[in-house]
């Protein structure tokens, strides 16, 4: 029953009743709305409950810190009441003035309110993580397939069976306040909640890793952090110390190739492979082992930006990466990707086609073990409160269930100590596993007690075993009733001695496999981006030591960056090979769904607004987000049937589209001069915009479709766009154009529009 006594309490009313599933989501509306109710002008006086998040968004599920489903609602767990109050539930009157003796006189020592405020204040803030502080996370669910049962009995891989999940996105080298779009590794963090407990898959968006043991983890993270002199650069590769230590540490090529791919700089999280990078062994119901290698594969394709809109993002829209995934979860375009498994027998050689399956820098192609998929993840709601949900989730490797379990990967190994201790520095201590986000959906009896933030409230006398003063609880578990057991797997007899296996040594072939798989814009993209990292570092050393490493994988992407660098290319150590190409490295030569996909439509008042209105619903109803851009905001036609304005010519830039769609030419902003905004020069009102043709032109240099339509011929021609040029529509109307360009999108860009020479 909606209210009608107040405005804000009665569109409260209607978000619950959307959360409830009362009513339907709404599906028409433009994401990025601040707060679940617009706001009024002035300052509501009116006493109200706290209001409901957006329907976008809920929190973590309601369980105990022991495991143990609460049934309570999630606003049980939030705050409540309509008055400020202090941490303990005493109302207060007042919290913008301290306690003072008299209006003028100094602060007094009692004013407890401002101790408990400004002392909760200063704490507010707990370590960061070391690396993979940047992040950004949703909740979803899991659904599977069921064709994992023949080599894993893990309950939640049986058919249909659905587990909640929380992932979490992050880059590894920059910190919390960095930008999105740098070029570095992407974290791909998935914790499941399943029956028989929580089990992290902790990955990242490159399938190898730096390192093949965990030891030299502080080298490599030392030497790609920024300078510890002058703590630059910023979630930078680009400098001395990471190049230094790569080109010195040739295991490291494999990666640092992925790294200076486009899959370094992604377009969207949701357009983002995910990889367990190491081996892991599964066990089935009767037994049986097998090796496997976790992938995630994008709904809607892989995909990545072109170095120049990660500049310009960098510096426009540093968030460009979570607000994107935040946007299309609250616009209804839930992201998905298939989970896959490679299969390999479990032999005593632990490898397979010549492949070393415990070494961390090595891939094993599709095309040689095809992925097979298991399940669908789907990311369906943001999270409700960042510090608490995405900032607090811990994950660890050693989070296992029955039916999974781990190899002796050295790289692995280290990593299932060094979680663990992580969370005990940055959240305080041993009950980490007790924060909301990080709460087991499965029931909790581990005799684990106290502790710092311990918050259950442990019953009995007796936390040890054996025991007879609390009945024998707790007791232990068989296979047969559900219990985690190592698989009993053979260790070799051997020297303790640190070495590494002879198999671990080839350190070029699988870079060149990569290379090799490129098309050729790819290998463009490659090319400069070497030649910008490197050119960026300070010491010749390091340059030529690079160009030696480049060598030994392919000499024309040795000579080409040697021409960017101005320096002699070398001959390299090795003898090349030329392994066949596997097409599945690439990112070209596929098309893919349209969900998500934001379109961008120029006008102004005098433009087509009935094309507007038809082009913006036809995008809508294909699962794409509107935004229009018009020389000013508010609102454009008459208040029965107006079109409101996303983004002006000050706010818009090409980074955040798709694709542009031109409906007829569009007058200069009010404010295009260079004392308001310097792109737009010193433009007389009269003329075209340049924050328009800079739009234009940036969409056009960086393969984006563009079509248009009533007479957008003169603007396009203003902005130097060649009429036939590859990708660029000149419609006769707004449908026929908008058909024409989303028949485009699917390829993600117009790749004929990059010139190549490799």
């Amino acid at each position: 029953m909606v209210s009608e006594q107040n405005p804000i309490k009665a569109a409260a009313e209607k978000i619950a009743d959307t959360l409830r599933g009362e009513e339907s989501r709404p599906q028409d509306s433009v994401p990025g709305k601040p707060g679940p109710v617009s706001p009024p002008v002035q300052e509501p006086t009116e006493p109200v409950q706290p209001l409901p998040p957006k329907v976008d968004q809920h929190g973590p599920e309601t369980v105990s810190p022991t495991g143990q489903p609460t049934g309570a609602e999630q606003a049980r767990v939030a705050q409540s009441g309509a008055y400020l109050t202090t941490a303990q539930g005493a109302r207060l009157y007042d919290t913008d003035h301290s306690l003072k003796a008299g209006p003028r006189g100094p602060v007094l020592l009692q004013d407890h309110h401002l101790r408990e405020k400004i002392t909760h204040f200063d704490h507010e803030r707990i370590p960061e993580r070391v690396v993979h502080a940047r992040g950004a996370a949703a909740h979803g669910v899991f659904q599977a397939y069921g064709t994992a049962t023949a080599v894993s009995k893990a309950a939640f891989l049986a058919k249909d069976v659905e587990t909640p999940v929380f992932v979490r996105f992050s880059t590894v080298l920059g910190s919390r306040g960095s930008a999105d779009t740098v070029r570095d590794t992407r974290g791909f963090a998935t914790k499941f909640y399943t029956e028989e407990g929580v089990f992290d898959l902790v990955g990242n968006n490159i399938p190898v890793f730096f390192i093949q043991d965990a030891i030299k983890f502080p080298d490599i993270i030392h030497a790609g952090k920024p300078h510890p002199d002058r703590e630059i650069p910023q979630a930078q590769s680009a400098h001395d110390t990471f190049w230094d230590f790569v080109t010195l540490h040739t295991e490291a090529t494999h990666h640092t190739l992925w790294n200076m791919s486009d899959r370094g700089i992604p377009r969207s999280y949701r357009m983002m492979e995910g990889f367990g990078v190491h081996t892991f062994r599964l066990v089935n119901a009767e037994g049986a082992t097998t090796l496997v290698k976790f992938h995630w594969k994008p709904k809607l394709g892989v995909h990545s930006l072109v170095w120049e809109e990660a500049q310009i993002a960098a510096g426009v829209d540093p968030d460009f990466h979570r607000r994107d995934l935040a946007d299309a979860i609250e616009a209804g375009a839930f992201p998905q990707w298939e989970l896959g498994i490679q299969t390999f027998p479990d032999t005593p050689e632990q490898n397979f086609a010549g492949i070393d399956l415990l070494d961390p820098t090595k891939i094993v192609p599709e095309e040689l073990a095809p992925v097979q998929p298991i399940g669908l993840l789907t990311l369906n709601a943001n999270p409700s409160n960042y510090f608490a949900e995405t900032e607090q989730v811990a994950f660890h490797l050693g989070h296992l269930v029955p039916g999974i379990d781990v190899t002796d990967d050295p790289l692995l190994q280290g990593r299932l100590f060094s979680y663990l201790d992580t969370q005990l520095t940055r959240l305080g201590g041993p009950n980490f596993g007790q924060l909301p986000i990080n709460r087991t959906h499965a029931p909790v009896n581990d005799m684990l007690r106290d502790g710092m933030h311990q918050t259950a409230v442990h019953r009995g006398v007796a936390p040890y075993r054996p025991n007879s003063l609390d009945g024998g609880c707790p007791f232990l578990a068989g296979e047969s009733t559900g219990a985690f057991v190592e698989v009993p797997a053979a260790v070799a007899a051997s020297v303790k001695e640190r070495k590494a296996p002879a198999s671990f040594d080839d350190h070029f072939s699988q870079p060149r496999l990569f290379w090799l798989s490129m098309t050729p814009t790819e290998r463009e993209h490659i090319i400069a981006a070497y030649t910008f990292e490197l050119g960026k570092c300070y010491e010749q050393a390091i340059k030529e030591r690079a160009l030696l490493v480049l060598a030994n994988i392919d000499t024309e992407l040795c000579e080409q960056v040697a021409a960017g660098l101005g320096l002699p290319a070398p001959a390299g150590d090795s003898r090349l090979t030329d392994p066949g190409p596997s097409p599945a490295l690439s990112q070209l030569g596929q098309t893919w769904p349209l969900d998500g996909r934001i379109v961008g439509i120029v006008a102004d008042a005098n433009a087509d607004l009935d094309g507007v209105r038809s082009v913006r619903q036809a995008t809508l109803d294909a699962g794409m987000v509107p935004l229009v851009i018009a020389p000013a905001g508010g609102t454009l036609g008459t208040d029965d049937n107006s079109v409101t304005v996303q983004r002006t010519f000050a706010t818009a830039r090409s980074i955040e589209f798709d694709t542009i769609l031109l409906a007829g030419t569009a007058a200069a902003g009010a404010d295009a001069h260079g004392a308001r905004d310097a792109k737009a020069g010193d433009t007389q009102p009269t003329a075209t915009d340049p924050r328009l043709l800079l739009l234009l032109n940036e969409a056009f240099r960086h393969g984006k479709a563009i079509g248009a339509w009533a007479d957008a011929d003169a603007l396009m021609a203003d902005a130097a766009i060649p009429s036939g040029a590859p990708g660029v529509i000149q419609g006769d109307t707004a449908t026929s154009t908008f058909e024409q360009v989303t028949q485009l999108l699917g390829a993600h860009r117009v790749w004929e529009r990059f010139p190549t020479t490799v």
